[in-house]
């Protein structure tokens, strides 16, 4: 695989020219952002800006933003330029998440491991009231607040070839998900959700769910499988013969509602 090469589609592809459906896309001189209705986090997507303007153009993005009362963060890899935009939001009041690894798999060079029959347990939802058992899943493998998942996947659900979710029940309790998102006009599918609750981790039921999108965005006619790989998704992907791309994190502006 030709790491430059892919980040350069990844770029075009998932960055630049990409949609997002119930988001207003902007792509402005130096950016390209996508805004989301309050509460709901808008962001940036990419950016090229030259060391000499980032700081303005960061100014006028809090500025532009805060009039919209939007939240929203800014998305950054490691292979971005100017290598100093990172330090400049962080300047600005910008809090980093937890970075993640970016990370891709050939689909003509699929391990075996992930080419075997879809075990019975593995199941493809399609209504959305079993977003439940998703939220279920996320809520006790991650803790926090994911009703978020009724209406992002719940939108995503209602155009059947955007999404496919999958669920592992294991004596009719979900135990395991993860989804693979298909935006249009890409070679590229995104792994998305992977989870596993505590009791059930150790058992291979990762694997099945990452084999069932995996053969679902090969018969889908994509070419590479993308995954934002955090510490504990990162080692199980790499013996799957995903490669590092980059680094990326989002950095989130702070904003403070007012009167």
């Amino acid at each position: 695989m030709n790491i430059p090469e892919i980040l350069a589609l990844y770029d075009q592809e998932q960055r630049i020219q990409i949609e997002y459906p119930g988001m207003q896309k902007e792509r402005l001189e130096k950016l390209v952002r996508f805004l989301r209705p309050a509460p709901g986090m808008s962001f940036i997507s990419y950016s090229w800006l030259d060391p000499g303007e980032i700081d303005p153009v960061i100014q006028e993005q809090i500025a532009d933003f805060g009039r919209s009362k939007l939240r929203f963060s800014w998305y950054v890899c490691d292979h971005d330029r100017p290598a100093e935009l990172k330090k400049r939001l962080l300047a600005h009041g910008f809090q980093p998440s937890d970075p993640d690894a970016l990370m891709a798999l050939d689909l003509e060079e699929l391990p075996a491991a992930l080419q075997d029959d879809t075990p019975a347990h593995v199941q493809r939802i399609t209504r959305r009231e079993l977003l439940a058992d998703v939220i279920q899943i996320q809520t006790q493998a991650y803790g926090g607040d994911f009703e978020w998942i009724w209406d992002r996947l719940g939108v995503l659900m209602e155009t059947p070839e955007l999404i496919s979710l999958f669920v592992t029940y294991m004596d009719a309790v979900p135990v395991s998900t993860g989804w693979v998102i298909f935006h249009p006009n890409s070679q590229f599918a995104n792994l998305k959700g992977g989870a596993t609750i505590p009791e059930q981790r150790g058992k291979g039921l990762y694997t099945a769910i990452l084999a069932a999108r995996a053969q679902e965005a090969r018969r889908r006619g994509r070419r590479y499988l993308l995954i934002d790989a955090g510490a504990m998704s990162q080692p199980i992907a790499a013996r799957h013969g995903f490669q590092l791309l980059t680094s990326a994190r989002d950095f989130d502006y702070p904003y403070e509602e007012t009167e």
